[in-house]
C-alpha cells in the first residue's frame, strides 16, 4: 500500500469530525465510550483514515482501561511508534505507518506472549469481520 499523504482539508472531508480530532489532531477519546471497547468479532480492524490492517480480533482482549486493547499489531510494519512527553507523562504513542494518523499508546503492561497492550481510540479503527453478540 503506498503512504497516504493528505491536506487537512482533504482529511476533514473524510473524516468525521471526532476521527479528525483523534487521527490528525492526537486526541483521544473518554474512556468507556468507544465503539469497539468491549466489542466482540473476528477479523481485523482497519486504520479508518486510510484502511491499513492494524490489528487482529485474535489479539484484542479486555484490559480494562476503557479503549480497545490488543497485545500486539497485525505485522510490525503496519505501526510506528514515537516518544510521547504530552500532558507530563512519557509515553509511546503508535501511529499508522501508512498514513500518520494517531491511533493511541502502547504500554508494557499487557499479557503474554509480547508483554504489551496497544490502548487503542476505537475512533482510530474501523472493523471488518463478522460481528459478534
Amino acid at each position: 500500500m503506498a503512504k497516504v499523504e493528505k491536506s487537512d482539508d482533504q482529511w476533514r472531508k473524510e473524516l468525521t469530525p471526532e476521527q479528525f480530532y483523534v487521527l490528525r489532531q492526537k486526541g483521544t477519546e473518554r474512556a468507556f465510550t468507544g465503539e469497539y471497547e468491549s466489542f466482540k468479532g473476528t477479523g481485523k480492524f482497519k486504520c479508518a483514515g486510510c484502511g491499513a490492517v492494524l490489528f487482529d480480533s485474535a489479539t484484542k482482549y479486555n484490559s480494562g482501561s476503557g479503549w480497545p486493547s490488543f497485545f500486539q499489531p497485525a505485522d510490525t510494519q503496519a505501526i510506528d511508534e514515537h516518544r510521547d512527553v504530552s500532558h507530563g507523562m512519557v509515553r509511546t504513542e503508535v501511529t499508522c505507518a501508512n498514513c500518520g494518523g494517531h491511533l493511541g499508546h502502547v504500554f508494557p503492561d499487557g499479557p503474554r506472549p509480547t508483554g504489551l497492550r496497544y490502548c487503542i481510540n476505537s475512533l482510530s479503527l474501523k472493523f471488518e469481520g463478522e460481528k459478534k453478540g
